[in-house]
């Protein structure tokens, strides 16, 4: 039996998420269905986690086992001339049986796309979100720094969001400008349900006056969403970027 690690490139404009529900079509249940053509069997993938409904990914990892003795180039080109071409598996690779990507994941990377410019962009409305007016980006950057480390985020996710513990560690936390884009890099140990959208919708609230580094400080000191954190700001900007294991998993 072989462990075979996918990493995935989707835009997730067209699907209800990654995860396989009753209520829409997914990026995993569209995999499935070629993993089960290509194999001739019914074959489960197991991913890195979730993304909700149009929530794009560069590095999304997803795992299934197989007893088959096809190449690994196979298993790359056999999917992706099987997939509709909002889908993609850039890399396969084996890695230990034991291997799991969800459990065994030490870090996630996401980015936020914003689109700072008063007109409209055809050709960015599906991978940013258009903000109008200026924005002090400066204090947004110092009130990143409020957000990286250990803290008690029940104030930054999703009223439905059913995660055991609101802690999480966030390693690192940038805004990044490329010309009319400006991209908001967050690194941490896991998410909460719409966590990084809640924190750029506060971020953003920061740049326009509306909230200070210090109202940031309080809602990190085990607030809830009811305490008046920023907007849960639209999915088609956020991309998961990569995920980060042990040294051999990568």
């Amino acid at each position: 039996m072989r462990n075979i690690k996918l990493i995935i490139e989707y835009d997730g404009t067209a699907y209800c998420g990654w995860q396989v529900q009753p209520n829409g079509r997914t990026v995993q249940e569209v995999l499935e269905q070629a993993l089960a053509s290509m194999l001739g069997e019914k074959t489960p993938l197991h991913g890195s986690g979730r993304t909700d409904a149009g929530v794009h990914a560069r590095g999304m990892v997803a795992c299934f086992k197989t007893d088959r003795t096809m190449p690994l180039r196979a298993f790359r080109e056999g999917l992706n001339t099987l997939l509709p071409g909002d889908i993609a598996v850039r890399e396969a690779c084996e890695v230990p049986l034991k291997f799991h990507p969800r459990f065994d994941a030490h870090a996630k990377h996401y980015r936020y796309t914003m689109l700072l410019d008063d007109l409209r962009s055809p050709l960015s409305r599906l991978t940013a979100w258009r903000l109008k007016g200026k924005l002090d980006i400066e204090a947004m950057r110092v009130a990143c720094a409020a957000f990286v480390g250990e803290h008690d985020f029940a104030a930054f996710r999703a009223s439905n969001c059913a995660a055991k513990t609101t802690v999480r560690r966030i390693y690192s936390m940038d805004l990044v400008q490329e010309g009319r884009l400006l991209h908001l890099d967050v690194k941490g140990s896991g998410f909460l349900k719409n966590m990084v959208r809640i924190i750029t919708g506060t971020l953003i609230e920061v740049g326009q006056g509306k909230k200070s580094v210090e109202d940031v400080a309080r809602l990190l000191q085990g607030g809830d969403r009811q305490q008046n954190s920023g907007m849960t700001v639209p999915p088609q900007g956020l991309c998961l970027m990569q995920v980060y294991y042990q040294e051999g998993n990568d």
